[in-house]
């Protein structure tokens, strides 16, 4: 295993290494505004919800590796406290890279990037319309974390108002994840696209208690076909098994094809139903 210490590493080499290594990153796709009206759009992909009460998302517009210079995105927040985190999937991809490029101050990219700016209803920042979901946000904060080359800004940005294409919900109006195809940054020129095809359900265990490993049948440990993934499947279930199927030493070949399909169809129920069916 490689082991590295990040104070004897460049700043490039720890920007290599953790932007491929921390990812896939949600992507926020910022519009903001300075005194002036000069609107800005700019891509971010430090970026994550932090609360729900109060609902809360926090970007960093860093400063530049290369130079240490500061992105217009900062410096219009600190004259304008607000912004709209505009959500991007997979038909603006590349028009979200070319609004990225470090444009000379005052350049609209909503023009360069040829995107519809749509009027916001509370905050000053265009919305991008082509944005399946748009967020109309208070900045109520900026923490600097450094001034050196690299150090991000954390902007803490109160969400109050979220807009929602119709074609993105399902009957009962809420998002429907197989619908929104978003996208996500990795490291390099590597993005990750969403799809309905590579999406899958982990269920959480919530207020129930999974038995975990130790109380799994000693025939489901030790089986070399099983992944652990598919043993923590089954561990993840709330129910304690009888004490003479936790006993179960082996399981047939057949026995354990069926329990790999019943979990990779989320049938858990099925899969112990299987396992008990062995005593």
């Amino acid at each position: 295993m490689l082991t590295l210490s990040t104070d004897q590493l460049s700043t490039q080499e720890i920007q290599q290494y953790l932007q491929y290594a921390i990812a896939p990153r949600p992507i926020c796709f910022a519009s903001t505004i300075d005194l002036e009206g000069n609107v800005n759009l700019s891509p971010f992909s430090f970026f994550n919800l932090f609360s729900m009460n109060p609902p809360i998302c926090i970007f960093s517009p860093s400063r530049r590796v290369r130079d240490n210079t500061t992105k217009h995105t900062l410096e219009n927040i600190k004259m304008v406290p607000e912004c709209v985190i505009n959500i991007v999937n997979y038909e603006m991809v590349q028009q979200m890279s070319l609004a990225s490029c470090d444009y000379p101050k005052g350049t609209n990219e909503f023009i360069k990037a040829g995107f519809t700016p749509l009027a916001s209803e509370l905050v000053k920042p265009p919305r991008v319309a082509e944005a399946p979901i748009q967020l109309e946000c208070i900045v109520q904060e900026v923490i600097t974390l450094g001034e050196n080359a690299g150090a991000g800004n954390l902007v803490l940005a109160l969400i109050k108002k979220i807009h929602i294409k119709e074609e993105v919900l399902d009957a009962n109006k809420n998002i429907d994840q197989t619908k929104l195809d978003l996208v996500a940054r990795l490291g390099g020129d590597w993005y990750a696209r969403i799809t309905e095809e590579n999406l899958f359900k982990v269920e959480k265990p919530n207020t129930k208690l999974g038995i975990g490993f130790d109380q799994l049948p000693v025939g489901i440990i030790t089986n070399e076909l099983l992944t652990q993934n598919e043993k923590a499947q089954l561990a993840n279930y709330d129910i304690l098994p009888e004490s003479n199927v936790q006993e179960i030493a082996h399981f047939s070949y057949d026995k354990i094809l069926k329990i790999k399909l019943a979990l990779a169809n989320q049938e858990t129920v099925l899969a112990w139903e299987i396992i008990r069916t062995s005593i």
